[in-house]
């Protein structure tokens, strides 16, 4: 599998490696993808275009990226926090960057039983 997720449009052509991808969060035709090193790119591609190309180009087999709700695809390597009763998670490195996100209390209680259930915690 690729190292580098690639999505292209009429416009532009982004290529982000897999290692820097923290998060991509949409709103209707657009999605903005959020790099380790603070970076943003908005594009216009629909969310559930960019996690099928994840799955192509990357391959499924470490389920490090998930999606959450309609909005919002994380990868589970920058995890730090979830709480559902606030809606809240947060990605981090522990180091250059944190990330404080919102999402729905049901997706993210899913999150964290999956999160659970994946390291048998």
């Amino acid at each position: 599998m690729s190292e580098y997720l690639t999505l292209s449009n009429t416009n532009e052509l982004v290529r982000i490696a897999a290692e820097s991808l923290v998060f991509v969060a949409s709103e209707g035709n657009y999605s903005d993808i959020h790099t380790r090193d603070g970076e943003s790119r908005t594009v216009t591609v629909q969310l559930g275009v960019i996690e099928n190309r994840i799955h192509e180009q990357l391959g499924s087999g470490e389920n490090e990226f998930v999606r959450i709700g309609k909005s919002l695809i994380v990868n589970l390597r920058f995890l730090t926090y979830i709480n559902p009763a606030k809606k809240q998670i947060v990605l981090s490195d522990n180091h250059a960057f944190k990330f404080h996100l919102e999402a729905s209390k049901e997706a993210l209680r899913q999150l964290k039983e999956y999160v659970e259930q994946e390291y048998k915690l």
